[in-house]
This record gives structure tokens, C-alpha cells and sequence, in this order.
């Protein structure tokens, strides 16, 4: 009776949060709307407040620029698992609050930027994979253990030689990449398969497992595009790196290992009736010098190294306007990692995507996406199967320029390499609120 009670206070207290941020959400929208003379801020807005009751432009135009955003997730495990009955984890959220400082328009420092990301989250279980679900590659990419406000990123960045290099330094997301003839790159991205918030949400489907990127910490990126379709892009990071923390301790205190990634591709452009469909191909190494082993293991091995591919293409275009990406586009990944040091040592995934699917829908989205790992031999006492395999729908519909709700089903077979799991069937729905 005591535990059913508290199951219900929490999914209580986690509706509430839900129906505050909609509410405080709908209330700056009003006081931004009051402050207006012209104009309807809900309906006409990119963003919810008309971004922050109008001084997002004013703040452009010095060189700030700012994007609060909210995301809330709800998913429930229907099948197989660990347990379909366990409620923990089932709500989830994160805000972020970004800053991009152009400096050349604030202090006369050309080819200068600054850009700091802060983030928050609630989550007491981090999402249902331990309570429920038992993914060994996780079915809630956003969702981590609750956390107050933390600085993610703050980096500087530097332009050289006319723009073609650019230097990027301080607290580093390696994921986070650079845009390269319109498509993100560096390190593993991908322009249908590369974000929590808008497109999958399985782990499998956001990043390469088999890349043990370091979490959020100090580092440098130095990349280089010698010509239009061509770059190179390399990273060193503070291998150890703890989000919440400044980095400096990890970085410059006891043993000094740095992950170190290496990225090159090429962005064609194909033609078509309806304009060119973009590309993107790339490759990367990667070395964690960290000493390793597989969850069987008790020996540990230094000098981690694997490689990967990342590829996605725009396959069909609706109609010649080059600002319009309604059509159809495909992605593919392929990593590799050495068994004796990793439990995922192979890994594929692929999918598509397709914007504008129906009639007067044009920036709605709906994708699908396979993703499979195989685990290592030597960790056959941990994983009793050979892989898991993670199969993802989503439909993202934007039902206000501010506000996207994405409806997905995720159904996985051998959670966690387990072969007395049955297959899971997840399913869920994500509110994503643009201020």
C-alpha cells in the first residue's frame, strides 16, 4: 500500500512539472503578447515568448544570440524487458539554455566566437533501461539522472585563413561538429540521425556505441576545409572528463590521458529534377589510451583504437526551392572497436527519413531507423546473446512553430545481449518547446 502511494505521488509530482512548464511556457507568451502592440506571438513566432518578448533580435544585431528550449518525454515498456509494471523512469526532461557570441560585432575580434551551453534534467531513475527495459544501448537519449543546472560547454573558437580553419577550444561536446556545406560533420554526425530532441531517441540511433567518446571536458578541435566538398577535422580530449565538473582536475591531475579523433569526407552534391540532393560521407580513427577490458575481463589493455563511417544522403526532393528540405533522405553507420578492450565490437545502423510526407504537413518528419551491435566473444558470460538489435518510428509534428510533439515505438530484441529477455516493445511521445 506505502509503495503504491508513493508511485502515485511521483507520477503526480512529474505530471505537475509537466503542466508548470506549459503553464509558465503559455504565461511568458501572454506577458510578451500584452507588451506588443501588433502582432500574435503564439501564432507568428518561431518561439514560444517571440524570442524573449522580442529582444532575441535586438540582441542579434550586437552579435548574442540566444535559444532556451524544453523537452519533455514520456515512454512506457508494454513488452518483455525486465518489467512492464515498474514506473520509474517513465517521465523525463531537459533544458538547455544556448549562447552564441559573435565577437568581431561585440569587440572587434575577427573570426571570434564564444559559445556556452547550459543544461538541466529530471529523471530519477535516468529513464526505464535499468527499471524496466534493460537496453544495453539505451532507449532515452535524453534522459540522464536529475540534475540542478550545470555549464555543459563553454568554448572559444577562432577562424583562420579566410575562414577555411577554424580553432576551437575549452569545455567540448566532440559530438557537437561543425557545419560543412550544410551538413553537420565532426565527429560521427549525421543530418537525419544525430539528435535526442527531434529525430530518434534510442542511443543506437543518435551516436556510433562502438566510439567511447569521453563526456563533456576540455579539449581542442582544429578543423580545415580546403575546398567547398573536402575537410579534415582532429580532436584532442580530456579522456576522464566529468560533465559537472570545470574539467581542470581530470584534465591536469593524476594520470593525463586524452582521447584523440580524427575525421575526413567529403559533402557532394548530386543532381536532380528538383536541385541537388545533398551528401554527406565521412571516416574517422579514434585512440582512448585509457587502460580497458570487457565486462568479462579482469586484465586491462591500454591504447584503445577503432575506426567508423557515417553517411547520409538526400535521396528525392519535392520541389527546386534550395530553402525547402521536404523530401526523402537515408543515413547509414558502421563502427568497429577491439573486443578484448569493448563490449560492442561491431556495429551497423541505418534508416530514413522523409519531411513533408503529407499534404499541408511540410515540416512534419517521420523516421524510421534500424540499429544492431554485436557484442564481444569474450564477454560471453555478461552478454549470452550475440547482439541487440533496436528497430525505431517516430513522427515529429510541429503543431506550432514553438511546439513539436513526436509519438515513436521502439521494439528491441535481446535487451541487454540477454537470451532469456523477451524482445521489448517501448512506446512513447516527446513535447519539445522552443522559447
Amino acid at each position: 500500500m506505502r509503495r503504491s502511494s508513493l508511485y502515485a505521488n511521483r507520477i503526480k509530482m512529474y505530471r505537475a512539472r509537466l503542466l508548470l512548464s506549459i503553464l509558465v511556457s503559455v504565461g511568458l507568451a501572454g506577458i510578451c503578447r500584452a507588451e506588443q502592440k501588433k502582432g500574435n506571438v503564439v501564432e507568428g513566432g518561431k518561439a514560444l515568448t517571440n524570442g524573449f518578448c522580442g529582444s532575441r533580435d535586438e540582441l542579434i544585431d550586437k552579435g548574442i544570440k540566444l535559444n532556451l528550449g524544453v523537452t519533455n518525454i514520456y515512454q512506457q515498456n508494454v513488452h518483455g524487458g525486465i518489467s512492464t509494471h515498474r514506473r520509474a523512469g517513465r517521465f523525463s526532461g531537459s533544458y538547455d539554455l544556448e549562447l552564441n557570441a559573435d565577437l568581431q560585432k561585440l569587440l572587434g575580434v575577427e573570426g571570434g566566437r564564444l559559445y556556452m551551453l547550459t543544461e538541466g534534467s529530471w529523471s530519477r531513475a535516468g529513464g526505464i533501461d535499468v527499471p524496466s527495459a534493460g537496453s544495453a544501448f539505451g532507449i532515452n537519449g535524453d534522459a540522464i539522472p536529475r540534475q540542478s543546472i550545470q555549464i555543459s560547454e563553454l568554448w572559444y573558437e577562432q577562424a583562420f585563413v579566410e575562414g577555411k580553419v577554424h580553432l576551437r577550444i575549452g569545455k567540448l561536446d566532440l559530438t557537437g561538429g561543425f557545419e560543412h556545406h550544410g551538413c553537420p560533420v565532426s565527429f560521427d554526425c549525421s543530418s537525419y540521425a544525430n539528435d535526442e530532441t527531434t529525430q530518434f531517441l534510442n542511443r543506437a540511433l543518435i551516436n556510433n556505441p562502438t566510439i567511447p567518446f569521453p563526456d563533456r571536458g576540455l579539449g581542442a578541435v582544429i578543423h580545415y576545409t580546403p575546398a567547398q566538398v573536402l575537410y579534415f577535422s582532429a580532436a584532442a580530449a580530456d579522456a576522464q572528463a566529468d560533465a559537472g565538473e570545470t574539467g581542470f582536475r581530470t584534465t591536469f591531475g593524476g594520470e593525463d590521458y586524452f582521447f584523440y579523433i580524427f575525421e575526413t569526407g567529403i559533402t557532394p552534391q548530386f543532381d536532380s529534377a528538383n536541385g541537388p540532393l545533398q551528401g554527406a560521407y565521412r571516416a574517422g580513427l579514434w585512440n582512448d589510451p585509457q587502460p580497458k577490458a570487457d565486462s568479462d575481463s579482469i586484465k586491462n589493455y591500454r591504447d584503445d583504437t577503432g575506426f567508423y563511417l557515417t553517411f547520409d544522403q538526400m535521396l528525392a526532393k519535392e520541389n527546386a526551392n534550395p530553402q525547402d528540405m521536404q523530401g526523402l533522405g537515408a543515413f547509414f553507420r558502421y563502427g568497429y572497436a577491439d573486443g578484448k578492450r569493448n563490449d560492442i565490437s561491431n556495429f551497423w545502423s541505418t534508416g530514413i527519413q522523409y519531411q513533408g510526407l503529407f499534404e499541408g504537413r511540410n515540416d512534419d518528419v517521420l523516421g524510421a531507423g534500424f540499429a544492431q551491435g554485436f557484442f564481444s566473444d569474450r564477454a560471453s558470460a555478461t552478454y549470452t546473446d550475440d547482439y541487440e538489435s533496436a528497430f525505431e518510428v517516430y513522427y515529429n509534428a510541429q503543431i506550432a512553430k514553438w511546439l513539436n510533439v513526436s509519438p515513436s515505438v521502439q521494439y528491441i530484441t535481446n535487451p541487454g545481449g540477454n537470451d532469456n529477455a523477451d524482445d521489448v516493445i517501448v512506446v512513447g511521445v516527446r513535447l519539445q518547446m522552443v522559447f
